[in-house]
């Protein structure tokens, strides 16, 4: 029997949960092939395309190899656009290419929905997509470029005035990019901040009206301090290459007009024979399944969910669980189980306005502004990157944020980046890494040559001899020690005097190894330094010649916190391998010995 084919048609939000969810549920089923198309070889982070338009980050700080996300599962990516459906014999047409499914899950997205204004296609730009967001990029940069060198003033204001069009989330957040990012391009082109002319338009009454009226009035407060013109129940009535004209027949001349003010989905699907609702919407079932095609489910902004009256929003949250309702009800089929209805719970909306404000409306959690809102927004981008790629998504995702970013801010934040980033060869930490070790693993057998290993006690009470062999006890108790530490010692670690002893011969002999030959290199530079912080709590760290007490092997194990073990040690191989096994063990709960050494 042939083996059932499962295509995800288009690899966002939703497609890549679909995928994810497949392959947890039949990967054990060598009947089933399951096959994620798009015409991109990478996964968009869209809701972070407006960093890319404003210069925060730059355009590979958007983008995740859908390789790197279907490493170790089942599922087949095929880089390909499709141009033609046929649903009713269930085939996918290509260019030159031919693709059969016996199940089809549509996730290819939405566009930018123009509401017939006259010259707004034509003029205005959008922000769907990473080209959209690196023309605007481009020509943001090129307007400053222009208006340096211009002396009309009516064109040099053209120039410098820019608009969005939509007050919604994706138009605050651009907004709050332009804010920023407009600053540095002043003092680079050496344009006067007062020059420049920040325009907003909604025509609904609020910003992001889906948000609390609290948290919206705070976003327009926000951008009003920082010079931002708000129109709001101002529909945009027509576009020309220079101005933007309004209903109230007034006009603002600008060669900027970046249009976010409404969605529809892609075109494409009105080909399909599908019935559709409101802006090109594929309307679903309770399982999620077309109309017309039990066996093609549509997910995301594709889809028209009504729940109660209502459709449910085009949102990252509402792509996710659609995603992977779709794809239980699929695996629930070919295995013979019932399928589950789609019952969403939306958890709350995050909207940054800038690099460090932000508002966030989080179910179960009172309402939050600014750096907060800001922080949770990265932490929830961070938990997203983690269940799709594992570990390094993350690290990528902080340097791009944080280190490796395009726009500059005020010169000692750049100071203490610049600091952070730099890069340096690990290569010379390995003389001193070796040495590091070697002297944690002498300190360790002059313990064990000193009868650290026998059955005696070496550490008790200042003034007391043990019975046994008359020998003074070391106190760990001085007149620097802090009372909390004392209390440790006497109540936890003198009565277990022989334990500890052991434990700190160990530990020392470990760190040795440890550091000489590059394994766990940073999890040992910690142990070191906290190794130290402890004789230095208790016993106190030895003198030099200058009165000031020893922190060589602080300082050391400082400078091994650098990955000093990915040079010339196992290191090299032994975190790429862990790291690539956690990855394993997320999309399969379980582990592959032999998959994941970087050779």
């Amino acid at each position: 029997m042939p083996a059932k084919q499962i295509i995800i048609l288009g690899a966002g939000y939703g497609g890549i949960e679909a995928a994810k969810t497949l392959h947890k549920l039949l990967k054990k089923h060598s009947d089933v092939e399951i096959m994620l198309f798009d015409q991109n070889h990478y996964h968009t982070l869209l809701t972070e395309l407006h960093q890319v338009a404003g210069h925060r980050v730059e355009p590979n700080g958007v983008k995740v190899a859908i390789e790197h996300v279907l490493q170790y599962t089942n599922v087949k990516f095929i880089h390909d656009k499709i141009n033609r459906v046929d649903l009713e014999n269930r085939k996918l047409y290509s260019v030159d290419r031919e693709y059969s499914f016996d199940y089809l899950i549509l996730a290819a997205g939405n566009e930018p929905a123009y509401f017939g204004i006259p010259g707004m296609k034509e003029h205005a730009f959008t922000l769907w997509s990473l080209e959209d967001a690196k023309k605007i990029h481009d020509h943001i940069l090129h307007m400053f470029q222009l208006a340096a060198r211009e002396e009309d003033p009516q064109k040099r204001k053209e120039m410098l005035t820019f608009v969005v069009g939509g007050g919604g989330f994706t138009g605050v957040e651009m907004m709050g990019e332009l804010i920023e990012w407009v600053a540095t391009l002043c003092r680079q082109y050496k344009i006067p901040r007062e020059e420049i002319r920040l325009v907003i338009i909604e025509a609904l009454s609020a910003l992001c009206p889906i948000l609390d009226q609290k948290l919206s009035g705070k976003i327009e407060n926000f951008l009003k301090k920082r010079g931002v013109e708000i129109y709001t129940n101002t529909p945009i009535t027509q576009v020309s290459p220079d101005k933007v004209s309004i209903e109230s027949g007034d006009s603002i001349p600008t060669r900027t007009l970046i249009w976010t003010g409404g969605i529809q989905a892609n075109e494409f699907v009105k080909h399909f024979g599908l019935t559709l609702g409101k802006r090109n919407r594929i309307v679903v079932n309770q399982y999620l399944q077309t109309i017309e095609y039990p066996n093609v489910y549509a997910i995301g902004d594709i889809m028209e969910f009504s729940e109660n009256g209502e459709v449910l929003p085009a949102l990252v949250e509402s792509a996710l669980q659609s995603g992977n309702c779709a794809a239980k009800n699929i695996a629930a089929e070919i295995l013979g189980n019932e399928k589950q209805k789609f019952e969403p719970k939306l958890h709350g909306v995050m909207v940054s306005v800038g690099s460090f404000f932000a508002v966030a409306q989080i179910k179960g959690l009172p309402m939050l502004t600014g750096i907060p809102a800001t922080i949770m927004k990265h932490l929830v981008n961070m938990h997203y990157l983690f269940g799709i790629g594992g570990l390094e998504l993350i690290w990528e995702y902080i340097c791009y944020q944080f280190l490796y970013k395009a726009r500059t801010y005020n010169a000692f934040i750049e100071t203490v980046i610049g600091h952070i980033k730099r890069r340096n060869f690990t290569f010379w930490l390995v003389p001193l890494r070796i040495w590091l070790g070697i002297m944690w693993l002498l300190s360790g057998i002059q313990k064990v040559q000193a009868g650290w290993f026998g059955d005696w006690e070496m550490l008790g009470p200042g003034g007391a001899t043990d019975a046994t062999s008359s020998a003074s006890l070391i106190s760990l108790v001085s007149d620097h020690t802090p009372k909390w530490y004392a209390w440790i010692a006497e109540n936890i670690i003198y009565p277990n005097s022989l334990l500890f002893q052991k434990l700190i011969t160990i530990t020392e002999i470990g760190l040795g190894l440890a550091f000489i030959f590059g394994a766990f290199t940073f999890i040992a530079a910690l142990v070191s330094i906290g190794m130290n912080i402890n004789f230095m709590l208790s016993t106190g760290l030895p003198a030099t010649s200058t009165g000031l007490p020893d922190l060589w092997y602080i300082a050391a194990s400082i400078a091994m916190l650098a990955g000093a073990g990915r040079t010339l040690g196992v290191d090299y191989y032994l975190i790429p391998y862990l790291r690539n096994q956690l990855r394993y063990f997320q999309k399969n709960r379980s582990f592959h010995l032999f998959r994941g050494w970087q050779w």
